[in-house]
């Protein structure tokens, strides 16, 4: 299915996207706002830098696909079908698997009001990574 803008995604494009979704800071400012434009426009100047011309709003685009694509596969994979497959699953998990995962277990708290031992574990649990 081709995209608004036309022209579809390569291999090396959707790598590049991942590459840089996979950076804590940009999955961070993903991961706090529902008006991301600015993110994506960020994140379309570093496509640019690998030669790669795709607007913020390709990036989105892709992004949300490639995300939606990813929870469709996980969920079909928790209930144990496992011929629903995507190409770039073991990317999208090492970037979705873990917040998917610390959503599921977060309670309604705020962070403020947990014990300071936690967020100290939880900081370094994601430096490792």
């Amino acid at each position: 299915v081709a995209n608004e803008g036309g022209k579809h995604w390569t291999v090396n494009e959707v790598r590049a996207l991942i590459r840089i979704w996979s950076d804590k800071n940009i999955q961070q400012q993903l991961e706090g706002t529902v008006r991301n434009k600015r993110i994506f426009e960020q994140v379309a100047a570093r496509l640019q830098k690998f030669g790669i011309d795709r607007d913020w709003k390709q990036c989105r685009t892709k992004y949300k696909n490639l995300k939606h694509e990813y929870k469709s596969a996980k969920s079909a994979q928790d209930s144990g079908i496992t011929s629903k497959s995507m190409k770039f699953f073991n990317e999208l998990d090492a970037i979705l698997g873990h917040t998917t995962m610390e959503r599921a277990s977060k309670s309604d708290n705020d962070e403020s009001e947990r014990p300071p031992e936690w967020t100290e574990a939880k900081s370094e649990k994601d430096s490792i990574g």
